[in-house]
């Protein structure tokens, strides 16, 4: 059993770097460079990802860009080649894996399954995928 004070501790850990990768999903982040803006070391931010999150930081970093390609390619008319520039990855070829991984269709077949389905108007193909529509 863990005392209170490390589970507050690890939620705050947690919490701070869900945000940093929220926010900053697209740039090159790693392990290392969270837990030194958290202040925290790489083993602990593991544990906190393992114990509060239920995932690893890179999981989780893939999860967030997956969703977010999957909203640029429901709402935007941008390449595949760009949505995975934005997402952060430098390769699309990588992308393209990741997506197919993450969603179980290529990211040109999602698009495409996506337009036929009537569900590029915000809908999601699945409970988790929501994204946050721009006004």
């Amino acid at each position: 059993m863990q005392r209170p004070a490390t589970i507050r501790h690890r939620t705050s850990l947690y919490e701070d770097a869900v945000s940093i990768v929220e926010g900053e999903f697209q740039s090159d982040l790693s392990l290392d460079d969270i837990a030194r803006r958290v202040a925290s070391s790489r083993r602990q931010l593991q544990r906190a990802y393992a114990e509060i999150g239920s995932t690893t930081f890179r999981e989780h970093l893939t999860a967030v860009r997956m969703k977010r390609a999957a909203g640029m390619l429901d709402t935007r008319g941008l390449t595949v080649r760009e949505v995975a520039h934005r997402v952060g990855y430098r390769q699309p070829a990588q992308f393209a894996k990741a997506f197919r991984r993450h969603h179980g269709l290529a990211p040109s077949d999602y698009r495409a399954s996506r337009r036929f389905s009537g569900a590029g108007t915000g809908a999601s193909a699945a409970a988790g995928d929501q994204i946050p529509q721009a006004a």
